[in-house]
């Protein structure tokens, strides 16, 4: 009952919002391109189409969760891969990425796992895709064409896994809500990001890393990580934590969500790309939607499932 009030909750906050974009963009004309607002629209029906897949996969139950996230991180895989110089040596390698590792990780999250589903792909994972490009022999740049698809593999399938493995953690008094916690975790850490963007744009000054990501700055950091952190508090119906530590808890993820992204920028920049992608219009792909929560994800996991769990 309490998921479909906080989906009915979501409706009404998402028309609200709609409706306030919809009205600056006819104050300054559907014609005439307005950067701020535009931005701000796009992110709207970007949470528009986020918050009906969730809650359609949550209507499925476990399985369409699992199901749903085995997806975002097939396609935030292909993102990844699909920016890195990849030769015929690395093939056996990206076939086993995609073939191999990924749906096993997502079955060993399935039938709960734990001890082998938090090791699979750092342990096992790192070790044996070297060793499938060494059998083919290809040396040129082998350890900077192994270690990206190490990391495409760690961000993409192994972080993001950790959000639906929420659902696998034994709270007590708390069996038939893990839904909401989850869920909570993706209200937190994405409200972050909207709120950083909004309060960078009403006040934001001082750049805090230019050369990573030029639209971060110092008050939209602090307003927005604040802001959802005091939101998170707001949201503490949603899961075991009292008041305090559930403002404490979205101080944390924010904050790992910020420095995610931070990472996740140097990498495009590395790479010489603005977007992983350009799945989702205003977004850029699912790793742009994606990248704050791949670093808050496995934190917020294991520190509920050593507290409460």
């Amino acid at each position: 009952m309490e998921i479909w009030q906080l989906f009915g909750g979501l409706i009404i906050t998402l028309i609200i919002a709609s409706s306030i974009g919809y009205g600056l963009k006819f104050k300054v004309g559907f014609s005439t391109p307005h950067a701020v607002i535009d931005n701000l629209n796009a992110r709207i029906n970007a949470w528009w189409i986020m918050i009906l897949i969730i809650f359609a996969a949550a209507a499925l139950g476990f399985y369409g969760v699992i199901g749903l996230f085995f997806v975002i991180s097939f396609m935030a895989l292909r993102e990844f891969l699909s920016l890195l110089y990849i030769r015929r040596g690395d093939h056996l390698a990206l076939a086993a990425c995609f073939y191999v590792i990924l749906p096993l990780q997502y079955f060993l999250v399935a039938i709960d796992w734990f001890s082998m589903f938090t090791i699979f792909i750092p342990v096992y994972g790192f070790l044996f895709l070297p060793i499938l490009s060494a059998l083919l022999g290809d040396t040129a740049h082998f350890l900077d064409r192994s270690t990206k698809v190490q990391w495409a593999l760690m961000i993409s399938v192994f972080c993001i896994s950790h959000i639906p493995a929420i659902l696998t953690l034994d709270i007590e008094g708390f069996e038939e809500k893990k839904l909401l916690l989850m869920i909570f975790l993706i209200l937190v850490v994405q409200s972050s990001d909207v709120l950083q963007y909004v309060w960078g744009k009403l006040f934001g000054k001082h750049k805090i890393a230019p050369k990573l990501s030029p639209s971060k700055t110092v008050e939209g950091f602090v307003g927005g990580v604040v802001s959802a952190s005091v939101l998170g508090g707001l949201l503490y119906w949603l899961t075991p934590f009292n008041p305090v530590q559930a403002v404490l808890m979205s101080l944390l993820i924010c904050l790992m969500g910020f420095l995610g992204g931070l990472v996740m920028s140097a990498m495009k920049r590395s790479m010489g790309v603005k977007d992983w992608g350009n799945m989702i219009s205003g977004h850029g792909g699912m790793l742009d939607r994606m990248d704050s929560l791949c670093f808050a994800a496995p934190i917020f996991f294991h520190v509920v499932r050593y507290y409460w769990a």
